[in-house]
């Protein structure tokens, strides 16, 4: 093998670690951000509720 095929199988690999890397990066925080819409919604649909109770009419 020459050298620049040799260059060109490291390029590759680094580019193929690379979008690995992000690939994992991305899914986490991905999976960070549903968990945190969802506990958001959870907690404005509790204080929805809550708020209701104290505004009944009398």
């Amino acid at each position: 093998m020459g050298m620049a095929s040799k260059a060109g199988d490291w390029a590759f690999k680094a580019f193929t670690a690379g979008l690995g890397v992000a690939t994992i990066y991305l899914a986490a925080t991905f999976s960070v951000n549903v968990y945190r819409g969802l506990a958001w919604h959870n907690a404005q649909s509790k204080m929805d509720k809550e708020g209701s109770n104290e505004q009944k009419p009398q």
